[in-house]
């Protein structure tokens, strides 16, 4: 075995203190999906959204990444083989434990990205109506982030990679948002191992021949050192 492709989704970073979708009384609890993430809410009300993910990219700056992320950082670096993350959060904190080349498959709340040119740039922690494109000078600053609706990113790339996987292996996701949730049947049908980490089943739980089931901060430690004391 030696190409190990694994899908992070928002539990693994849930012991952060970075809240998911179903989570009561975080920010998602307190505005609907379509308001706060959709190209027509932000075009609504654009000052909603930036305030929205304003909040989002300062409790992701003081974030830290937990055991998870750390073991996660510490079997890219070790294994023999291509270790490929590719992540459904948008918090960073992947790159913060010291993993690299991280597939952020719906952007990331650290960049910003201009409607009118589509240049990129790092994000402020405040981003508003007001806040202009350093390319073209307009003031269609957006988060770049991956909204209800639009094409995901590397999705090209991402096919190619779990046409190539050994094992393909999710952590902490909830199965419920495409085209996620049909990598690990994508990447099945090309042979590879599937293995789910989560806390609970997941919606697409049948879909994995493996399971283990518990907090990603203690599973998923575990798991990485079952596999590279296997692998020794």
């Amino acid at each position: 075995m030696k190409k190990i492709v694994i899908l992070t989704g928002a539990g693994i970073s849930a012991e952060s203190g970075l809240g998911t979708f179903r989570d009561k009384g975080g920010l998602w609890s307190q505005h609907r999906i379509e308001d706060v993430a959709t190209p027509e809410g932000f075009a609504r009300d654009p000052e909603l959204v930036h305030r929205f993910y304003s909040a989002r990219r300062q409790h992701a700056a003081e974030a830290l990444p937990n055991a998870a992320h750390d073991a996660l950082a510490r079997l890219e670096e070790r294994w023999t083989g291509d270790v490929i993350i590719i992540t459904q959060n948008v918090d960073g904190l992947h790159e913060k434990a010291g993993s690299r080349g991280v597939l952020h498959v719906h952007g990331a709340l650290s960049g910003a990205l201009c409607a009118a040119c589509a240049h990129r740039w790092p994000a402020p922690l405040q981003m508003t109506p007001e806040t202009r494109c350093p390319a073209c000078d307009a003031n269609t600053a957006r988060p770049d982030v991956v909204w209800f609706g639009e094409v995901p990113y590397h999705m090209e790339q991402i096919a190619s990679h779990l046409e190539e996987a050994d094992l393909f292996v999710a952590i902490g996701t909830s199965g419920q948002v495409y085209p996620a949730a049909a990598f690990v049947q994508e990447a099945a049908t090309y042979g590879a191992q599937t293995l789910e980490l989560n806390l609970e089943p997941s919606e697409v739980s049948a879909d994995f021949a493996q399971h283990r089931f518990g907090k990603a901060s203690d599973i998923f430690p575990i798991w990485v050192e079952d596999l590279m004391r296997d692998a020794a």
